[in-house]
């Protein structure tokens, strides 16, 4: 079946990656702002950029079945910022790099190693929320409806 009018497979993927780039671009505006990213946050970027990528190669290589791999970086930029968020408020424990490591039997070089080698902004801590929705928060949301976005742009172009 073609397609006519605003509702393409080009269309769609150009939305898709669009929107990892304005979350892309709201991340760094945080950051610029004073907001600075924990490990978690960052981590939660990589795959918007590959989104990105993605779809440019796919509007540039249009027969290449590259639509799915937008839809699994997105999603996987979602479940960290579902993981994130689950630390942020205490639910599950996070990476032993992101936030306060246990000291108990460190040697003073081991703590002081640990002290250099600490994050200055933590993954365990709220750094901003409105109506308890959190960064981690939104890109979870985002994420999530771009994965949609994607496999409408996967939908859309079945022939």
């Amino acid at each position: 079946m073609k397609r006519t009018g605003l509702i393409t497979r080009t269309n769609l993927v150009l939305a898709a990656s669009l929107g990892s780039a304005a979350l892309l671009a709201g991340a760094w505006i945080f950051q610029y702002i004073g907001f600075e990213p924990c490990r978690m946050c960052v981590w939660q970027r990589w795959p918007h950029g590959a989104a990105v990528a993605v779809g440019v190669l796919a509007l540039l290589r249009p027969g290449v079945p590259l639509i799915p791999l937008g839809a699994v970086a997105a999603a996987t930029s979602g479940a960290v910022g579902v993981y994130h968020s689950g630390v942020e408020r205490g639910i599950w424990e996070g990476p032993a790099t992101c936030g306060g490591n246990e000291t108990a039997g460190l040697s003073p070089e081991q703590l002081l190693e640990r002290i250099m080698d600490a994050p200055l902004v933590r993954c365990d801590e709220i750094a901003w929320q409105m109506l308890g929705i959190t960064i981690p928060n939104i890109n979870a949301a985002f994420s999530f409806a771009l994965v949609t976005v994607w496999l409408a742009a996967a939908w859309a172009g079945r022939k």
